[in-house]
């Protein structure tokens, strides 16, 4: 159901996501998931092509793109372990920095479901513009940053999971 505000009418959001749970949620801060997925159009119309992004992985490699929170400079909550290009889209693996206080707060908000959102930053590079369809095909980018989200652009870019949480292993006394 989509809600419409008389009074703001340009506000209303329609949104339509898979129910699908994480897998998996771990105390170390590791997920993954899909930050971009090929050929599927995003709310403002892009739709990312497959090797996009391989010029700037080959460049920067993950530990050349930066893991912020919203999209926010000032923010950054951990870093990425691995970022690869496979036949579905933008693969991502990354630990939050648990020392960091918006780390743990959203490892929390992760493991009860509250945020899976990914979002990509980046520059076009190479774009071609379908003037029908009003869509922009991203052909290269060169890629920032990728954040950790309320809301993506691309709704289907998200976490798929975050590891499970171990249980301590503990030594016997007599």
């Amino acid at each position: 159901m989509t809600a419409v505000t008389p009074r703001y009418p340009a506000l209303a959001r329609e949104a339509k996501f898979l129910a699908q749970p994480l897998a998996r949620i771990e105390s170390d801060g590791a997920f993954e998931g899909y930050a971009s997925l090929f050929r599927i159009a995003d709310l403002g119309k892009d739709v990312v092509e497959p090797g996009a992004f391989r010029d700037s992985l080959a460049r920067r490699g993950a530990g050349g793109i930066r893991m912020l929170w919203q999209h926010d400079p000032t923010q950054p909550i951990g870093r990425w372990l691995e970022l690869r290009e496979d036949s579905r889209g933008l693969y991502v693996r990354g630990r939050l920095s648990l020392a960091v206080a918006r780390a743990r707060e959203l490892h929390a908000l992760m493991r009860d479901g509250a945020v899976d959102g990914l979002s990509i930053g980046f520059r076009s590079q190479r774009t071609r513009n379908e003037p029908r369809s009003g869509l922009r095909r991203l052909e290269k980018v060169d890629l920032w940053e990728i954040s950790l989200v309320t809301f993506p652009m691309l709704p289907q870019a998200r976490v798929s999971a975050v590891k499970a949480l171990r249980t301590p292993c503990r030594a016997a006394f007599p």
